[in-house]
């Protein structure tokens, strides 16, 4: 490991262990903590247009052992539907306080109805107008009033991305 790496913060960009290490300790932050750069990830996939997508998302879940991350959505929305299409998606992390970037290769799994019921026992009431609603989220509104909140189990679904590859890059 060079002296520059080290004076830089990168100690662990020694090794690919060390390196893992650290990027599975940053999600698992990014889980547990709501002000933690890991918490909000950029999402990335192809619409149905074959078009590039982008979104952030709320990092819920960081499984190193199973190489799984999970998020939750509305099933109604439109990432729900190009996932479907298409699961090859990334994960984009950036930190700005260490100058880390993370991008994450990803197949992703729409889990929905029974197999997430005990997941959904744990979403707090305050969050479970996310899941329901009308319109449906990206759907396009006439007036702002015209958006009615609802909580609609049936429309929680969790996303599980299964990681296939994490890069790195110390700026």
């Amino acid at each position: 490991m060079s002296e520059t790496r080290a004076a830089n913060g990168f100690s662990f960009a020694g090794s690919l262990d060390e390196t893992l290490d650290k990027v599975w300790r940053l999600l698992g932050r990014g889980v547990a903590d709501r002000h933690a750069a890991e918490r909000h990830p950029t999402l990335a996939n192809v619409g149905l247009d074959g078009a590039p997508q982008l979104r952030t998302v709320v990092l819920r879940s960081a499984d190193r052992a199973a190489a799984l991350l999970t998020v939750h959505t509305d099933n109604k929305s439109a990432k729900v539907a190009q996932l479907q299409a298409d699961p090859r998606c990334a994960l984009h992390v950036w930190n700005s306080k260490q100058k880390l970037q993370i991008r994450i290769k990803a197949e992703a799994a729409l889990l929905t109805g029974a197999s997430v019921a005990d997941v959904w026992d744990r979403v707090p009431a305050s969050s479970r107008t996310a899941y329901g609603g009308d319109p449906f989220p990206g759907a396009p509104l006439d007036d702002l009033a015209a958006y009615r909140a609802d909580v609609d189990p049936a429309r929680f679904c969790v996303l599980a991305f299964h990681v296939q590859a994490i890069e790195t890059l110390c700026l």
